[in-house]
């Protein structure tokens, strides 16, 4: 077994079993079954190995983050949150509320971090921009149909009376 922590994953010996006392207090039940503490189970070899190489790769991402310009990963992680906007604003029912809420994340980093975010900042400030007409036009248009519906029941009402 292993104990994960930030700065890496540390092997853990089990405890030795002790050997079950003949001599129990007066009035406690015998159970003739030891209790193993359900975070104890066994892996089997191939799940072992399988750990051993998911902490080995994220012990490797995380020795790529720390060579990494830090103003390139968060800049990737403010383009990941315009494609978040994008892909909810022309999706073919769009959710407003959820894009309205990846533009305005990616509004506090940008201009959060004005001055900050090294090449890409120019290249952010316009997909920021960008993405704001985007969220604007997409409403207005969802508004026309939207009256253009309600324009068309209103007719059709009119003709059955």
């Amino acid at each position: 077994m292993t104990l994960w922590t930030p700065d890496g994953e540390y092997p853990i010996k089990p405890k030795p079993e002790q050997p079950p006392s003949d001599s129990k207090p007066e009035g406690e039940a015998t159970t003739s079954k030891p209790s193993t503490p359900a975070h104890e189970t066994e892996l089997t070899p191939e799940q072992e190995e399988q750990a051993r190489v998911m902490a080995q790769g994220l012990s490797e991402a995380r020795q790529q983050l720390l060579e990494a310009n830090v103003a390139d990963v968060v800049a990737n992680h403010a383009f990941g949150l315009y494609e978040l906007a994008a892909i909810h604003l022309t999706a073919d029912k769009p959710d407003m509320a959820a894009a309205r809420l990846g533009i305005d994340a990616l509004g506090a980093v940008v201009e959060g971090l004005t001055g900050r975010l090294g090449e890409a900042e120019q290249t952010l400030t316009e997909a920021l921009q960008q993405i704001r007409l985007m969220f604007v036009q997409r409403t207005t248009q969802l508004k026309n149909a939207t009256d253009s519906k309600d324009q068309g029941q209103d007719s059709s009402q009119g003709q059955d009376d």
